[in-house]
């Protein structure tokens, strides 16, 4: 799972049936599939919206707290 989420990260254009069958090989059906699928592109997604509009973390991701300290 960790290299096709790899593959579509970083190289989308090469994604073919062939990863999506690994998958199923691995016990991931249908549904699995397209939630990992999902997942994946909706954080790059962000990731590239944020970056897009500058956007930088609040304070306490910097500092490494978290709202619960």
């Amino acid at each position: 799972m960790l290299d096709y989420c790899a593959k579509l990260t970083l190289t989308p254009w090469d994604m073919v049936e062939a990863d999506v069958i690994a998958l199923r090989n691995c016990g991931f059906d249908d549904r699995a599939i397209l939630d990992i699928a999902q997942v994946v592109a909706y954080y790059a997604y962000v990731n590239r919206i944020a970056d897009g509009l500058g956007v930088s973390l609040e304070s306490y991701w910097a500092e490494g707290k978290d709202d619960y300290e």
